[in-house]
């Protein structure tokens, strides 16, 4: 097994995350400063120390450039912006690691700030295609995100033979563990009926199978290693990152199988690469856009058989005391939606210790994933 380079030489050194809401009343640069400030508090540094900044945005965010301005960070500080929404949420960390690695820069603060409920809705935006393809889909309805992945959970759901009852476990579940998090914009548990009577967005997705729409920022700031110990001891070691995809949920018109997501193609190269099994996580914060996409990642991870994700679910494995902890603070469907930042933020917490509700026992390896239909990432968070 050969790990990669920057495998734990470098650590999350400090979390910072603004109120979640649904309408936030300031602008995305302002919960980028809040978030980003707290996270560099937290880590124990002065703005002073960050030489790396690092985003990522559908242009609905505040430039990265403004943001160190507003920070005062060097003109040296080396920064970047990657387009991209849920994708990026695992593989930044690998970004910011390899900059560490390389010795460009020493402290890498992360972000991510949208007004996504008040301002730009992810929910309204149009698929980005490249090559004007989509006008051969849009007279046909597919005019969102949650059109295409409707579309590839009822091509999953007949292959596989999950129910609607596979996809009311997952959203119950989550209500049920955001109910005591602080954090979480929706604190209300749901029942079966009431999962039931909840409208159709895009068959099989139910308004509640779909994420949040929220206004928050998240950040988190990467630090070399050493740095990390002295600052903040218990900062959990970035021990695997990988990204990919291929033809899938993403590409229909070309898929072999359209239900395909990123974990499918992305879920053997980062255990070669951590070394680690699935039976060796401890808590996995899987991105939970659409409740249906869960399912399949617990399935192509290797932590059920196919098929068998809706019972893995409903027989208790997946909460804070089964053998898989899933998203313990409600995750994206639940406590709001930063573009599967927060996810990361709260396996942090669970790796420290330090989670205000539904503290996982000793955990010690943490999977976190990003979602783009058939593209996507994942890494290995890992606490020492």
């Amino acid at each position: 097994m050969t790990r990669q380079a920057f495998a734990g030489a470098t650590a999350v050194s400090g979390i910072g995350m603004t109120e979640i809401s649904r309408r936030s009343g300031v602008s995305p640069l302002q919960l980028a400063l809040a978030a980003s400030r707290s996270a560099i508090q937290d880590a124990g540094l002065a703005n002073s120390d960050i030489d790396g900044v690092l985003s990522y945005h559908m242009a609905d965010s505040a430039p990265v450039n403004t943001v160190a301005e507003h920070l005062g960070l060097s003109p040296e500080t080396w920064t970047n912006e990657i387009y991209g929404g849920g994708t990026q949420s695992a593989s930044i960390l690998g970004d910011a690691a390899m900059l560490i690695h390389s010795g460009t820069a020493t402290n890498v603060l992360v972000f991510r700030a949208l007004n996504g409920r008040s301002g730009k809705r992810m929910g309204q935006a149009a698929i980005r295609v490249a090559g004007g393809e989509t006008q051969f889909t849009i007279p046909f309805g597919m005019a969102g995100p949650v059109n295409l992945f409707a579309m590839a959970a009822t091509r999953w759901m007949y292959d596989t033979g999950a129910t609607e009852e596979d996809l009311a476990s997952v959203v119950c579940q989550s209500r049920q563990l955001a109910a005591s998090n602080p954090r979480a914009l929706i604190h209300a548990p749901i029942t079966c009926d009431e999962y039931r009577a909840s409208p159709f967005v895009s068959t099989p997705l139910r308004r509640v199978d779909c994420c949040q729409e929220t206004d928050a920022g998240a950040a988190l700031v990467v630090s070399r290693a050493d740095i990390a110990d002295a600052v903040s001891p218990s900062s959990p070691r970035i021990a695997a990152v990988v990204r990919g995809g291929g033809l899938g949920s993403s590409s229909m018109d070309k898929a072999a199988d359209l239900s395909a997501i990123f974990s499918r193609y992305v879920a053997r190269k980062l255990w070669k690469l951590s070394g680690l099994r699935p039976a060796d996580v401890d808590v996995a914060m899987l991105y939970d856009a659409y409740s249906p996409i869960v399912l399949q990642q617990l399935e192509d991870f290797g932590f059920c058989g196919v098929g068998g994700s809706g019972e893995f679910v409903r027989s208790g494995e997946t909460l804070p005391s089964g053998a898989l902890p899933v998203n313990p603070h409600g995750g994206l469907l639940s406590e709001g939606y930063i573009h599967g930042l927060n996810n990361v933020l709260e396996a942090v917490r669970q790796l420290r210790g330090t989670a205000p509700s539904h503290q996982v026992e000793s955990p010690h390896v943490a999977l976190c994933t990003g979602f783009g239909g058939s593209y996507g990432s994942a890494t290995i968070l890992e606490s020492f």
